[in-house]
């Protein structure tokens, strides 16, 4: 668990009411608070046509940064449920995670929900747009996909990847450790 410091900006994840996800977005940044809403778009078919709609890539979060003094004024937002945490503290997400998602939303391939890993081959990425960033590698078919996770909110999206575009990173598992070979990518 993280400690923030009470003065400190952090990014924390704010549930919110089923699709209210755009209207927390937008009271946060009246209230000048840097916000972060990962969207995706898709195609709705109606009954007379197809329109391309733009939707929360996870359902029921956004994401907020604000230092801890402001977190009463998050939550009297119409539309957030609550600030997640442990307990009864909000506690900050990674900087690292929600950089890695804002490079993935703003990628030109599409990105997608992912069921959330704990387990897999974790990788850096070691040139092109996802340069730096550490994930998941995991193969749906013949192509590879890096999966960026937000552990506190326990989400996951996709991205695909070239596989020689990354290098397996040493992983901790129970009780030894392992270092994936590129051979076992």
């Amino acid at each position: 668990m993280m400690t923030s410091d009470p003065q400190s900006n952090y990014w924390y994840a704010i549930r919110t009411r089923s699709r209210a996800e755009k209207v927390v977005r937008d009271q946060l940044t009246g209230r000048a608070i840097e916000q972060f809403l990962p969207l995706v778009k898709r195609v709705s078919q109606w009954k007379d046509r197809k329109k391309v709609i733009e939707l929360a890539l996870f359902q029921g979060y956004c994401f907020g940064r604000f230092c801890h003094d402001q977190k009463l004024t998050v939550l009297q937002i119409p539309g957030v449920v609550e600030i997640v945490g442990s307990g009864h503290s909000p506690e900050p997400v990674l900087e690292e995670e929600i950089m890695a998602l804002q490079h993935a939303v703003g990628y030109p391939r599409a990105c997608e929900p992912h069921p959330y890993l704990e387990e897999g081959k974790s990788v850096l990425v070691l040139r092109g747009p996802f340069e730096g960033i550490k994930g998941t590698l995991v193969r749906k078919g013949d192509r590879c996909r890096l999966v960026l996770s937000i552990r506190l909110i326990r989400q996951s999206v996709a991205v695909h990847i070239d596989a020689d575009d990354v290098t397996p990173i040493e992983k901790s598992c129970v009780g030894d450790s392992a270092v994936y070979s590129y051979e076992d990518l």
